[in-house]
């Protein structure tokens, strides 16, 4: 595995069946982590069906980790009825260490990033646009442009690096 992507699911609070389809491991908001259906290494190559279609034009070799959460979201003021809380954000904060411990993932941009740091640095791939993660409301002064690098410096604190 080569890298982590981190998602909100833009559903509610647990995991449905369809999310278990896209993502490999789904944080609920109480911080439990549900496996998806797939295991990361079914990333390694990805044939239709058989792996967590998490990232359009970014699956391969990709861990993707979901906060659940975020639906109905349309802007800072407005992020609908289940924002993400802290307890999920820092055990999908944990999570991503571990699995960069387990699969020697580096903690850089190129490594770790949001989907939506994906979309912006791939333009040309339905990743493009989307908008997950542009907000955290527990870290509500966290400015949209700095939030992978504030996920990136969580993960490097749960790793000890």
């Amino acid at each position: 595995m080569k890298k982590i992507i981190i998602h909100w699911s833009a559903g509610a609070y647990y995991p449905n069946a369809h999310e278990k389809l896209c993502y490999h491991f789904l944080v609920d908001k109480d911080g439990k982590v549900h496996e998806g259906k797939f295991k990361p290494e079914d990333n390694l190559v990805c044939t239709k069906g058989t792996y967590a279609a998490h990232t359009g034009g970014g699956n391969t070799g990709a861990i993707g980790v979901a906060m659940c959460a975020m639906a109905g979201f349309k802007n800072r003021s407005n992020v609908g009825n289940y924002p993400i809380t802290p307890k999920q954000f820092e055990a999908t904060m944990k999570l991503c260490a571990d699995l960069c411990k387990k699969y020697n993932i580096q903690i850089t941009p190129k490594n770790v990033m949001t989907h939506y740091e994906f979309g912006i640095s791939h333009p040309q791939t339905t990743s493009a646009g989307k908008i997950d993660i542009i907000y955290l409301p527990p870290y509500e002064w966290v400015c949209q442009k700095d939030i992978g690098s504030f996920i990136r410096t969580k993960i490097k604190w749960y790793k000890g690096v």
